[in-house]
């Protein structure tokens, strides 16, 4: 077995080790709005559900990337101020147009207009849904949680929305039909056979 101190690693190496080794990972793509009324969207891997009763789901924000290196990402301020967002659950069909969202851009630019899908009212709170995702759902803010050099965000489910093509009933999401996009390291995967165990 190779072995690997983290504390005798560079932030992102050890990086490289964890996502390549929590796999695969879901997307949150998370829709903010700021103060000012921009719409803010962007794709988070470190995502997964916190809490069932009451629900509530997680994820973590890094520090800012590119051009823009050292500043607080907009969805982190955008949350931070408004205390509301909303996880849209991002199809394989969707790939590109997420893709298009990890791009480090000033927070004065609408980014559902540059990845060319639509941002539709929400019930419960001020960001806008992606109409195209198969799954949105909207969250109050519950906690922020600074972790070393991130940032843990919890929120709460106060609505939830599935396109009915995607639905099966009693409360079962089709998961051939969702075809959710997940995160290996740099890469991405498409869900293939589904089985249960035992075989």
């Amino acid at each position: 077995m190779i072995e690997f101190n983290p504390s005798q690693l560079h932030d992102n190496q050890m990086y490289k080790l964890l996502s390549g080794s929590v796999v695969p990972r879901p997307i949150a793509w998370v829709s903010t709005i700021s103060e000012a009324g921009c719409l803010n969207l962007a794709p988070f891997s470190f995502f997964t559900v916190a809490s069932r009763n009451p629900p509530m789901l997680c994820f973590s924000i890094g520090p800012g990337v590119g051009e823009r290196t050292g500043t607080e990402k907009d969805t982190f301020v955008n949350i931070k101020a408004i205390g509301e967002f909303v996880v849209n659950v991002v199809p394989a069909s969707l790939g590109n147009q997420m893709h298009v969202t990890a791009e480090n851009v000033e927070e004065t630019i609408d980014e559902f207009k540059r990845a060319s899908v639509t941002p539709v009212e929400s019930r419960t709170v001020r960001a806008k849904r992606v109409k195209e995702a198969p799954i949105q759902m909207e969250c109050r803010l519950e906690q922020m949680i600074s972790l070393g050099s991130d940032w843990l965000i919890i929120g709460r489910v106060t609505h939830y929305h599935i396109q009915e093509d995607v639905y099966l009933g009693d409360y079962k999401v089709d998961l051939n039909s969702l075809s959710p996009l997940g995160r290996l390291a740099g890469n991405y995967s498409e869900v293939g056979e589904i089985f249960t165990l035992p075989r």
